[in-house]
C-alpha cells in the first residue's frame, strides 16, 4: 500500500462508518478485578480488550488491552494487580457514525489499538473498534 492511496481516500476508510466495522457489545469488569481474572475473561471470550468500569459498575473508567496485560505480567503476579491500575485511562471513544478515517486518526494520535464506540444519544458503550477491524476494511478494499 502506498501513502497516496491512504491520503486520497482510496482505502475506503473515509467511506466506511465505525458502526459498520466495529464489534458490537462490550465486555467489562470493575476496576478492582484482579488481572488474572481479566486474562481468563479475554481468553474465554477471545477478545483483545476489556472495558474497565468505575466502582459503581456503570461509568466507563478505562480500557485494558492484551498488551497492557502482557506488560503487567512482566512486573509482578497478575493476582496482585487490578484492572484499574493497569487500564489506559480515560477510555478513548468514538461514535458509530464517525468514519474509519477519523477512528484511524484518533488511534494513531493516541497510540492505541482499541476505541470504545458509544451511542450518539445516550453515551452508552455499544461496541469496540480495533486496529484489526480497520485492517479488515483495508484488506476488503484492496481486493476490489
Amino acid at each position: 500500500m502506498n501513502a497516496r492511496a491512504v491520503t486520497s481516500g482510496g482505502t475506503g476508510l473515509g467511506a466506511t462508518r465505525v458502526g459498520d466495522a466495529m464489534h458490537e457489545g462490550v465486555l467489562s469488569c470493575s476496576s478492582d478485578t484482579p488481572l488474572s481474572t481479566v486474562a481468563e475473561l479475554m481468553a474465554a471470550q477471545s477478545v483483545h480488550c476489556i472495558v474497565v468500569t468505575g466502582a459503581d459498575d456503570l461509568a466507563v473508567w478505562g480500557v485494558i488491552s492484551d498488551l497492557d496485560l502482557v506488560a503487567a505480567a512482566g512486573v509482578r503476579d497478575l493476582d496482585a494487580q487490578s484492572a484499574g491500575a493497569s487500564a489506559a485511562t480515560p477510555a478513548l471513544t468514538i461514535h458509530p457514525g464517525d468514519t474509519l478515517q477519523r477512528a484511524a486518526q484518533v488511534m494513531t494520535e493516541h497510540a492505541v489499538a482499541h476505541l470504545l464506540v458509544v451511542d450518539d444519544t445516550s453515551g452508552e458503550p455499544v461496541g469496540v473498534l480495533s486496529t484489526l477491524d480497520v485492517a479488515r476494511v483495508l484488506a476488503e478494499h484492496s481486493v476490489r
